[in-house]
């Protein structure tokens, strides 16, 4: 979709209204007029405490909500939350709306956002979901304040989690992305985030908009981008996530959202990422401790028989993908029991890297190569609960440690994978 099909007649009426910008702040809506309000007002109360001199405009652009969300979005006004907090914000608080699409689909949401910032010359672009019922008004300056101060190019968040959430994070998208690209970003496809002006017109102007993983999965390109060119990265503590509960079956949407996107960034960046060993820590802003130590409800013998049903019934393309000797692994490992499941870190790397290549090659569809891993990754976050049912924060962050070392250690498989890969 150009830029020009992003910012209709209406959009660029009201953004000439609202004028140049130094803080511009995003939500990609969709039916989320449960929670839209309280995150407005926490966006609200974070400019009149921390940005009261700042230029700043909030931009809802909306996929086609049937709940009246662009509506509430509008109508939300600040003079409330002057009331309540006593500050005065010294400049206009524009925030206005448009509606990009009839369907959801968050990468065009954020290219609308982009363009916006771009026009506006906004210093700041700061993205929120809106769904994040744990928002804190202050959430806005520790992701914005590094642009404005240290000149930091883009902000990743940092959440205190319950102890099984963010299990595809932290045993796929974290150890990954460090892996390949030799950062360590906690959050490489993040749901909160500040990038600075520079930074959002560079990703803009980026070709891959056309491509279907850069539409659904933008967070991911975007960390890329900023790790693979000339800008600064940091991550900031923001505070507790909590997690929307969308049930197991969106397991394969999240998966093509978030793995499919970083399966497909290695394509362009192979030529940088083909070289780098090892990884190294980036800038971190706040409070290190990320878990909260009471553990979610999790059915474990319904993830090891959806590992073992998906092994079998889904031979024909593991053995199209895998190689014999690894796919020979996952067939032992589905006749154990939950009490002696084990599914290694080292083999769930190799495992990793095998999908990864064999998505670079199109062995199958690609859609189908994501699909294939979701029953393997559900062995491997069993495996996840199991190793940490009664381990301590200190425990979690040492296992992730050893996973992280693995993916690392074994990155050259991926490369001879990569080359052999038919």
């Amino acid at each position: 979709m150009a830029e020009e099909m992003l910012l209709t007649d209406d959009f660029l009426r009201q953004l000439i209204n609202v004028g140049e910008v130094d803080i511009l702040v995003g939500l990609r809506t969709h039916n989320n007029a449960t929670t839209i309000e309280s995150v407005i007002r926490a966006i609200q109360t974070g400019i009149l405490k921390c940005f009261p001199r700042e230029r700043a405009v909030i931009i809802n652009a909306d996929g086609g909500s049937q709940d009246k969300t662009p509506e509430l979005v509008v109508s939300a006004s600040i003079d409330d939350v002057r009331s309540v907090s006593k500050v005065y914000a010294l400049r206009t608080l524009h925030c206005i709306s448009t509606r990009y699409a009839s369907n959801p689909e968050p990468g065009t949401g954020l290219r609308a956002i982009l363009a916006a910032a771009d026009l506006l010359h906004a210093k700041a672009c700061v993205v929120f979901s809106p769904d994040s019922t744990t928002i804190e008004s202050d959430w806005l300056q520790r992701l914005v304040r590094p642009i404005y101060s240290d000149n930091f190019d883009l902000v990743s968040p940092i959440y205190r989690r319950q102890k099984f959430e963010g299990v595809l994070m932290r045993n796929l998208l974290y150890p990954m992305t460090r892996a390949i690209y030799g950062y360590r970003v906690r959050e490489p496809y993040p749901s909160e985030f500040a990038i600075s002006g520079r930074l959002a017109s560079d990703f803009l102007n980026k070709e891959s908009w056309n491509e279907e993983s850069s539409r659904l999965g933008a967070e991911i390109h975007l960390t890329v981008a900023a790790l693979t060119g000339a800008y600064r990265v940091c991550q900031s503590f923001l505070g507790p996530k909590a997690q929307p509960d969308r049930g197991a079956s969106d397991l394969v949407a999240a998966m093509r959202r978030t793995v499919g996107a970083l399966f497909s960034s290695l394509d362009i960046a192979f030529p940088l990422w083909s070289t780098i060993t090892g990884s190294h820590p980036v800038p971190t802003i706040g409070a290190q401790s990320e878990v909260v130590m009471e553990p979610v409800r999790v059915n474990r013998k319904r993830l090891r028989d959806m590992f073992a049903t998906g092994v079998a019934q889904l031979e024909p393309v593991f053995r199209s993908i895998l190689s014999a000797s690894a796919f020979s692994e996952l067939q032992r490992i589905a006749t154990l029991e939950v009490s002696e499941f084990n599914y290694p870190a080292d083999l769930w790397a190799k495992t990793v890297f095998e999908f990864a290549a064999s998505y670079h090659k199109s062995v199958i569809s690609r859609d189908h190569i994501v699909q294939a891993l979701a029953p393997l990754y559900r062995g491997r976050a069993l495996t996840f609960l199991l190793e940490n049912r009664d381990g301590s924060e200190e425990d979690i962050e040492r296992n992730l440690e050893s996973l992280c070392g693995d993916f690392e250690r074994l990155k050259p498989y991926l490369l001879e994978v990569w080359a052999d890969r038919k």
